[in-house]
């Protein structure tokens, strides 16, 4: 949340000094890759996660941790772990990124609406990966004309 705020932060600053406008800032190849990159190794990370277990994990209660004992149970944490090391590799590497963003997209809602029902403490990652995800799917909004 912290990081996004600075972002956004700078790229307010810079509008100003410049006259520019945040679509010029977010359409500009050298913000676009870093988000990407970005957005790519925290998803490699939280992937990575679901295998290692090297974060911890919060101690949820009620109806979160049955929600999360049948997604467990069910054997939805691995393939979601797979999914998010796939579509962070890909974004990393910049190799098919509009297919990764598209991949992403319905991944990012349920992290958002899990957090907003269940655990709104924990929802930051969520949201910066939500918002990250949204700005790069317009950054690459010439990609999908064709699907729409």
């Amino acid at each position: 949340m912290l990081l996004m705020l600075l972002m956004l932060a700078f790229c307010n600053l810079y509008d100003k000094v410049n006259n520019l406008n945040l679509k010029s800032i977010i359409m500009n190849s050298k913000v676009t890759m870093a988000l990407r990159i970005i957005l790519g190794l925290i998803l490699i990370i939280f992937g990575a996660n679901k295998f290692g277990h090297f974060m911890p994990s919060p101690e949820l209660t009620g109806d979160a941790a049955n929600f999360m004992g049948a997604l467990g149970g069910a054997g939805y944490f691995t393939i979601l772990g797979v999914l998010e090391i796939l579509i962070g590799l890909l974004l990393v590497i910049n190799k098919w990124v509009p297919f990764a963003l598209i991949l992403l997209a319905p991944l990012a809602v349920n992290f958002l609406i899990f957090h907003l029902k269940y655990n709104m403490e924990g929802i930051g990652p969520a949201a910066i990966v939500s918002l990250l995800t949204v700005v790069l799917l317009y950054a690459n909004k010439d990609n999908y004309k064709s699907l729409f």
